[in-house]
């Protein structure tokens, strides 16, 4: 059959209606013939709700994408040509926890980051490499296009722990930094060029581009302001301290605040906590609110409310990025990738965020060479956590865990990294059974 076939795990998801606008917008060059969403039966109710949306979407815009929707995943992936996941293992609930618990130890609390982080990659891990093994079973050739995060995790993983090479992780923080930064020069995102190197959500611009010429000391200089404009809407802007920034002398992603700015965040995370909740909390406010629309029969578009869920644009990028491998574009997008050399400070096995030409093979890497020595330390740290996390989730290996919570550098101390790992894993027993026979 002509046509493509494209399966999203996690269709649920309140991001899932850009999806179907992304590739309503690229119907004539990206026919898309069946759009699979799949969710587990906890997810129901939200696969319902969106898919009804998404059945309106697609007949409002008039083109011919059959939506399809399912809990069983392996009916699912036969034949399929891409597959996205975004999914979320313990919902929103375990999302709660991991950002309240590392709280009471005085440490930050954040879904990819510190011990969130550690934690969501110890659940998800192990479905991803399951997705993996009913994909090398039922559509070998097809690629994975991972938004789960923590995605370079994941993608670690997926390299190192199963035979899936046409994997690509993927992230919108490269595609918000790029806009920011049009924004603050005033000039159209398609003029600017940013020169992408180093880890999801620990991703720098080491250039900046406007029409061929770097303007890297220029946006460096706007990053001084008291406020930057470039963040997220899960990302307090607290702008950047004047002179540290011109020492750095590169862009830093809005995740950096966390490492460069960890006191301040830290006190904003708990007076927030205390005051709105958690950001998961809220989080779950804005989705309901989300569904509630989703749910009116006459609304047959993506809602522009949607932009304030954090994640915004991704999906806009993934469709982007899928469009580019389908029609061999060989434009340049930054992804999570194998390195292969691109980034000479960290090892060719890893997986990296990094510029790449987009063919139909896939991605092929661009070479940077090392990272500037002020940032070098700190990014692989954070490799050599993701490593050791990734490890730790295949093997269920509860002194890996403690050895992956103790290296990242937001828990203080091996003391405080035990004590938030034991609780960790009482909280979030029932999805990591892999830790079902821990001795500690």
């Amino acid at each position: 059959m002509s046509g493509i076939k494209i399966v999203t795990i996690g269709g649920g998801s309140s991001y899932t209606p850009e999806l179907v606008e992304g590739f309503i917008k690229r119907y004539d060059e990206l026919p898309v013939r069946e759009l699979w969403l799949v969710d587990v039966p906890a997810g129901e109710k939200k696969l319902q709700t969106v898919g009804a949306l998404a059945k309106r979407m697609v007949e409002k815009a008039g083109v011919p994408i059959d939506i399809r929707l399912t809990l069983d995943r392996r009916e699912a992936l036969k034949a399929a040509d891409f597959v996205t996941t975004q999914i979320r293992v313990g919902q929103l609930d375990a999302r709660i926890l991991d950002e309240k618990i590392p709280l009471k130890y005085g440490v930050i609390g954040q879904e990819t980051n510190g011990p969130g982080g550690l934690f969501k990659g110890l659940r998800t891990i192990p479905v991803i490499l399951e997705i993996c093994r009913d994909m090398e079973e039922l559509c070998p050739d097809a690629w994975l296009i991972n938004f789960t995060n923590p995605a370079g995790m994941v993608t670690e993983a997926v390299l190192r722990y199963t035979n899936r090479r046409k994997v690509i992780g993927f992230c919108n923080v490269p595609i918000g930094m790029k806009m920011g930064v049009a924004s603050i020069l005033g000039v159209d995102q398609a003029r600017v060029h940013i020169t992408f190197a180093g880890l999801n959500h620990m991703v720098y611009g080491t250039d900046v581009y406007v029409d061929g010429e770097n303007v890297t000391d220029q946006v460096i200089e706007k990053l001084c302001s008291e406020q930057s404009g470039i963040t997220m809407q899960n990302i307090l802007d607290l702008g950047w301290e004047k002179d540290f920034i011109k020492a750095l002398g590169i862009l830093p992603c809005p995740y950096h605040r966390y490492y460069y700015q960890t006191k301040t965040m830290l006190e904003h995370e708990l007076e927030a906590a205390e005051k709105d909740g958690t950001r998961a909390e809220v989080v779950k406010k804005v989705e309901a609110e989300l569904f509630k629309l989703y749910e009116d029969p006459e609304l047959a578009i993506k809602p522009p409310q949607l932009e304030k869920r954090g994640g915004a644009y991704y999906s806009e990028a993934a469709c982007n990025l899928i469009h580019s491998i389908y029609n061999d574009r060989r434009d340049i997008q930054p992804v999570n990738v194998r390195n292969n050399g691109a980034i000479a400070s960290i090892p060719d096995d890893s997986a990296v965020e990094v510029n790449c030409v987009i063919t139909k093979e896939g991605p092929i890497p661009l070479a940077v060479g090392d990272l500037p020595v002020a940032v070098r330390g700190l990014v692989q740290q954070i490799k050599s956590f993701e490593r050791v996390a990734a490890e730790a989730a295949v093997k269920g290996d509860y002194h890996l865990a403690l050895l992956a919570m103790t290296i990242n550098p937001l828990v203080p101390s091996d003391g405080v990294a035990k004590q938030i790992l034991d609780e960790m894993l009482e909280a979030h027993k029932d999805y990591l059974p892999q830790f079902a026979k821990v001795t500690t």
